[in-house]
């Protein structure tokens, strides 16, 4: 995927950094740790990242919420390239899913959501599942890898908390 940024028309091609800015842009203000884990990453690889997106402006660290912490927040070029991002992805779904009428694309939604549901394995496996996810068109109280994250597995402690940015509705 590149998409340009609007810098001197130079384009935003890394895959790892378009993703860190469809997850802050989703959950602003995360710190590296869930940061990590959402990008399914090291520790280190997601300071490179973080690292990256504040060289470029679409980032900055800010404190966190104790005095050993910070958060990231994206600034307004930032949002605008992640806006970007989101909308490059869906217009790629939106392209991929024309050849499809509205009775199959039902019946496709309904067998993506027993799959969903079906591969995702915990809290932190749903997070890596949902960092490109519309949380606008897929809200909580139906979005099958939230519910199946939620639900208790057997041999697990009490259900997880929601995924941090979704909007319970």
């Amino acid at each position: 995927m590149t998409i340009d940024t609007g810098e001197a028309g130079r384009p935003f091609t890394r895959a790892r950094d378009a993703g860190g800015l469809a997850v802050l842009a989703q959950e602003p203000g995360l710190g590296i740790e869930q940061l990590r884990r959402s990008l399914a990453r090291t520790q280190s690889a997601t300071v490179r990242i973080v690292d990256q997106l504040v060289a470029e402006g679409h980032a900055e660290r800010r404190a966190g919420h104790d005095h050993r912490s910070i958060s990231v927040v994206l600034t307004d070029q930032g949002t605008a390239t992640a806006v970007r991002v989101l909308d490059a992805r869906a217009s790629v779904l939106r392209g991929a899913l024309a050849v499809l009428d509205a009775g199959e694309r039902t019946a496709m939604t309904a067998v993506l959501e027993k799959v969903l549901a079906a591969v995702t394995t915990s809290r932190v496996h749903a997070e890596q599942i949902c960092r490109l996810c519309d949380v606008g068109a897929c809200p909580q109280r139906t979005c099958p890898v939230e519910l199946a994250a939620a639900e208790p597995r057997q041999g697990a402690g009490p259900a997880p908390r929601p995924i941090a940015g979704r909007r319970a509705q």
